[in-house]
């Protein structure tokens, strides 16, 4: 027997069995502390406070929807009698948990959008009518999308839509359309990226579709003299577009009539961020995009604030991209390979976890050596690629340093980049039909299919070589749901159930309390039902102002002291 829990049992004496003998809690442990001394310290607590919890929870809600009292609750998920104890502590536990995440949020909403007026966009500037002078068709979802997006727009009350659609599934014109109409209703529209050259990337597309419409670039690396130009032109209204970086929310930037705010890729554009852009026009329309595939439950937790759009087909012209996950042994072949599609005049990405060697997971237990940038590039200059044009880039250099190397590496002039996830959004680049991803087994399935998607992108045949050390099931798992499926969100449903809701998106840096017991991806059933509940009691009580919902108030309040907003 390895490791075997027992108890002392005197028969003569009626003290309980510790260890064995009914259903035993399993803590997570750290710092050498063990189960046994982590029971006794939660059965001490148990026994100091007695029955003296408040309880946090309406006694409508408790009668509804069959709930036991939070001092059962919490006495049964420690040390339940049966299953069927543990089983309703836990969904009492759970529920409230949900209920009060989904509470703050429609909160949050409706602090930005009750009794607030909006913009009524012109209903007699139909997107349709610039749809038929486009050089391409769109797909269903995008056609949905946009409609979604023009009801809005015609709406009074503003919008706050996220669009969600997967690499390549053509977000970028969807946003282009939405501005046009809030550019030809006598508005100005502004859309910002994340970085310089995505900017730029985007203005070249902007003014390539929408002729005659003015639109300019503002990003913090143009010069004095061409700002000051630029901010005045804007101020009295002669430019339409503007599109820029983090730029855009400085205070000396000041709109004309601003409309429509669109922010692409910006995870932590938050409500504050609305709240600064909002003061830069009359309640203008907000349109977040992301492609980062988020499963629609999780979606709903960390955008409840936003209406949600979903672009759920690609464009028939993108090429399936053809994924391997191989081991070490595999390295020469794949070597090989990558000189193949360079000598055809094609270029490559490879991706690894680390800057620098030196680095702390370096260090970590039992894990192999992970790849860094810097090591990988040394070597690939000096023997493997030596022949070939090698570039690295990671997000310690300036931003100047790398746009430089990136717009390199878009004219051509680099045969191989090697870099961290700093490439995950970045430029089109449709040469580049190679992405080596190191270490694979250290990505998230989110983040590799991401970077995925960097390839792909032009008329050639595009690969993606996932490189991985270790076999563990878990490893083999995630390998073989990225060599099976292109879709974004099947692969976002996976790695929601493989890794758990805290870890799958982090939800620390969204602001968002972290849950102690409620898992996403088994509990989403209730949550859709703790949603529509949570809906229900707003639109009767949008403040928690009535007695029945005092507690309610109290716990929302409580747990979002630090506030939730991004």
């Amino acid at each position: 027997m390895s490791s075997p829990v027992f108890d002392h049992v005197n028969e003569e004496s009626n003290i309980p069995t510790k260890n064995t003998g009914k259903i035993i809690p399993l803590y997570p442990l750290t710092y050498s502390l063990s189960q046994n001394v982590i029971r006794q310290i939660i059965e001490n607590g148990l026994k100091e406070i007695g029955e003296v919890l408040e309880e946090t929870l309406p006694e409508y809600l408790l009668e509804e929807y069959n709930l036991i009292d939070l001092n059962t609750a919490i006495t049964e998920i420690h040390f339940p009698k049966d299953f069927e104890g543990y089983n309703k502590a836990r969904k009492r536990l759970v529920y409230e948990e949900l209920l009060t995440l989904q509470l703050a949020l429609l909160n949050l909403k409706n602090k930005y959008t009750v009794d607030v007026k909006g913009i009524c966009f012109d209903k007699t500037v139909k997107i349709s009518n610039m749809l038929d002078k486009l050089p391409f068709k769109l797909t269903k979802a995008q056609t949905r999308v946009l409609e979604e997006i023009e009801s809005d727009m015609e709406n009074e009350k503003p919008m706050n839509r996220l669009l969600q659609g997967d690499v390549g599934s053509g977000k970028t014109i969807v946003s282009m359309m939405a501005a046009y109409k809030a550019v030809k209703s006598g508005y100005q529209a502004t859309v910002m990226v994340p970085t310089a050259i995505l900017a730029k990337q985007h203005l070249d597309n902007f003014e390539k579709i929408l002729e005659g419409v003015k639109c300019e670039l503002l990003t913090s690396n143009i010069t004095k003299k061409k700002k000051e130009e630029l901010l005045e032109r804007l101020q009295k209204g002669e430019i339409d577009i503007l599109i820029g970086t983090h730029a855009v929310l400085e205070e000396n930037v000041v709109f004309n009539n601003l409309g429509l705010v669109v922010t692409d890729e910006q995870h932590r554009f938050g409500v504050r961020q609305r709240g600064i852009i909002n003061k830069k026009g009359e309640n203008p329309d907000v349109l977040v995009m992301t492609a980062t595939p988020i499963p629609r439950t999780l979606a709903l937790i960390l955008y409840g604030d936003l209406d949600i759009s979903i672009i759920d087909e690609l464009p028939p012209n993108r090429k399936v991209i053809d994924t391997f996950a191989v081991t070490k042994g595999m390295e020469p072949r794949i070597n090989s390979f990558i000189k193949e599609q360079i000598d055809e005049g094609r270029q490559a990405y490879i991706v690894c976890p680390l800057v620098e060697q030196n680095e702390e997971e370096e260090a970590e237990q039992n894990y192999p050596p992970l790849k860094s940038v810097v090591e990988l590039a040394e070597e690939y200059k000096t023997k493997v690629f030596a022949e070939y044009k090698v570039e690295y880039i990671h997000g310690k250099l300036k931003p100047k340093e790398k746009e430089a190397i990136m717009q390199e590496f878009k004219e051509g002039n680099i045969d191989i980049l090697i870099a961290t996830t700093v490439i995950e959004v970045g430029v089109d680049v449709p040469n580049a039909n190679i992405m080596v991803i190191e270490n694979a087994e250290r990505f998230g399935l989110a983040t590799l299919h991401q970077l995925r998607g960097r390839v792909g992108r032009g008329e050639h045949k595009s690969y993606c070589v996932l490189k991985y050390q270790g076999h563990s099931d878990l490893i083999k798992q995630r390998m073989t749901v990225m060599t099976k499926t292109n879709d974004g969100f099947v692969i976002s449903e996976k790695d929601l159930e493989l890794r758990g809701s805290g870890e799958f998106f982090g939800t620390k840096q969204h602001g968002l309390p972290e849950f102690k017991i409620a898992n996403l991806f088994e509990d989403r059933e209730m949550l859709k039902g703790v949603q529509s509940v949570a809906m229900k009691i707003m639109d009767k009580d949008p403040n928690l102002e009535k007695e029945e919902n005092v507690r309610l108030k109290k716990i929302v309040e409580n747990k979002f002291k630090i506030g939730i907003e991004m």
